[in-house]
This record gives C-alpha cells, sequence and structure tokens, in this order.
C-alpha cells in the first residue's frame, strides 16, 4: 500500500443495502490495516472550502499583535487563537512549526450537558471569519456523524450508537498555518509524529503535501488524497473504545525540501470528540478470546485531560 484507501460516502448514503455494505466493509477494513482513508463526496461544498481558506488566510495575516489579543489565558487553548511553537508532540521537548486557532462546539439548548463549554471567540477584524468557520463545522461534525454510523455497523452495534454522544459533542475545528521555514530548524517539525485524542479526524488541506503515516511494518507513506476529498483517522479513544479493533496510526506533517521552505502551509482538521461523560471502556463487542480487554475504564473527559497535559495545552 503506497497510499492510503479512498472510500465514497455516496454509497453509504444511496438508498441500495449492496452499496452501503460495501462503504462499510471497505471503511472498516482500512481502519482495521491503516487507520486512515480518503473520503469523497462529503457535506462540504467547493465554495464553502474556498471561503473558509480566505477568511483563514486573511486571519493568519494579521499583525503578530492582533492574534495575541486572542489568545485567552486559562482556556488550555481550546478557543481562540493558539501562538507558533506553543503544542508539541507528546514526549517531544520542541515545539511544532505552527500557530493555530480553535473554534468549538455551539451546542444546542436541549443539549444537557454535564460540562460547559467556553464560548468561542470572536473575531472583530474580519466579519465573516467566525460565521464561516461555524458552518464549516457543521458540515465536518455531519460527515463525521456518517463515518461514525458506518463503523458502528462494521463494529456490531446500533448504526446510532454514536449520534448522542458526538451531537453536541467536544469537538474542534483547528485552522493551522504553518510558516515559511526562515532557518535550520533544531529539531523541530512541522507536526511531530503523534497520534489524534479524539474518536475520529477529518482533514482539510492535506493535498497540499507533508502528511505522513506509519505503516504497519514501519514505514512512513505519505497520504495524498484527491483535492475533493478529506483525509479522516481514527483516534486514540475511538482505538481504546473497540479494544484496539479500530487502529490509531501515528502520522506526522513533515518540513518540505529545502527549495520549498518559502511556502507556507494551511490545513484545517476537525477533531471530532464525544461528550465528556461518554466512556471509553473497552465495548464487548471487541472482547473476546484472542482479544482481551486492553485498557481501564475512562470517561472522555478525564482521557482529554490527560492527553493535554501529555502536549502541553493544560496544566497538572
Amino acid at each position: 500500500m503506497k497510499n492510503i484507501p479512498s472510500v465514497d460516502l455516496a454509497d453509504f448514503v444511496a438508498n441500495d443495502p449492496k452499496r452501503k455494505e460495501k462503504f462499510v466493509n471497505e471503511i472498516g477494513k482500512a481502519y482495521e490495516e491503516i487507520g486512515f482513508v480518503a473520503l469523497k463526496n462529503h457535506f462540504l461544498s467547493d465554495e464553502l472550502v474556498e471561503e473558509l481558506y480566505k477568511e483563514v488566510k486573511a486571519f493568519f495575516d494579521l499583525p503578530i499583535e492582533t492574534k495575541q489579543k486572542y489568545e485567552i489565558e486559562g482556556l488550555a487553548g481550546q478557543r481562540g487563537y493558539i501562538s507558533f511553537g506553543k503544542e508539541h508532540a507528546k514526549g517531544k521537548k520542541e515545539g511544532d512549526l505552527k500557530e493555530f486557532w480553535h473554534f468549538g462546539q455551539e451546542p444546542s439548548e436541549d443539549a444537557n450537558l454535564t460540562e460547559e463549554y467556553p464560548e468561542n471567540v470572536q473575531v472583530e477584524e474580519l466579519k465573516d471569519f467566525n460565521h464561516v468557520g461555524m458552518e464549516a463545522y457543521r458540515m465536518l461534525e455531519k460527515t463525521g456523524i456518517y463515518v461514525l454510523r458506518a463503523l458502528a455497523i462494521y463494529i456490531g452495534l446500533e448504526e446510532h450508537y454514536f449520534d448522542p454522544w458526538v451531537s453536541n459533542g467536544n469537538s474542534i475545528l483547528r485552522p493551522i498555518h504553518y510558516p515559511p521555514i526562515q532557518e535550520e530548524p533544531k529539531g523541530a517539525v512541522r507536526a511531530g509524529e503523534h497520534g489524534d485524542i479524539n474518536l475520529i479526524t477529518l482533514l482539510m488541506g492535506a493535498s497540499t503535501g507533508g502528511l505522513q503515516v506509519l505503516r504497519k511494518d514501519g514505514v512512513w507513506i505519505d497520504a495524498i488524497p484527491q483535492e475533493d476529498e478529506l483525509v479522516i483517522n481514527v483516534g486514540d479513544m475511538l482505538e481504546r473504545h473497540t479494544n484496539n479493533k479500530l487502529r490509531s496510526t501515528i502520522h506526522r506533517v513533515v518540513n518540505p525540501p529545502k527549495e520549498e521552505w518559502g511556502n507556507p502551509r494551511y490545513s484545517i482538521p476537525f477533531f471530532m470528540h464525544p461528550r465528556s461523560d461518554m466512556r471509553l471502556d473497552c465495548l464487548e463487542e471487541c472482547i473476546d478470546e484472542d482479544h482481551p480487554k486492553q485498557y481501564e475504564d475512562i470517561t472522555a473527559g478525564e482521557f482529554l485531560n490527560q492527553r493535554l497535559i501529555e502536549i502541553g495545552l493544560a496544566k497538572k
């Protein structure tokens, strides 16, 4: 396998049981084997993608003093701006060569949450930034819900098992700017090798290159989707919940060749998190004699807090 498998969401939503079953098997097997797929026919329109990139580029082009007023103390980076080099991969000291923004959930009035989400930070200088960002958030959330429905079927659960946990969930949309590299980085890369914390990640912008995935045999391969495809991978929460049946694969964003150091890179991942009170205990459907239970019981909120401390965004 030189690239990640490609799947078509149109197969799942078509009113055709054979096509639906084909999609479930394709995505399930891909997540057992490599943990990544490229997905076409998602719910993001080309126009919305174009608008979002325009707003994101305009924000990161603002003067650093302007951006820094949106870096809110005490939020552990959950909303607003996170400046260059603040985050690092688990187990690394060097900060990643990136700055980013966080949009978070705006729950419905009847959400009955056990926690209160921070308010989104409003950017005064760009009148459409927050509106366009949240529109993209909703379309990525909708796409993610359909992917999780397919995975629920694959695991042997009821199709809508994940729906109540991810609707009004603690998901994050993260526009990232990797600025031009000015000098030889001292051990730092655009994003160090890591597994994602959440259930699944939906990534826009991987077609610009740099994203690499670690195969089972220890070989790094480039993840190169088509321009209209999202890259979607399993996160640590889903790996844990499925007792390692679905794999959270280590990945990274490598620095470009020296002749391309002058080019910035943008990517926009959507980290799909459940509500914090969802239990991530290993599912009975994924435990048997050959696959004994691998993890202690834990909630999504407890697990998230542990990991935010490990990557430097929260304090003990």
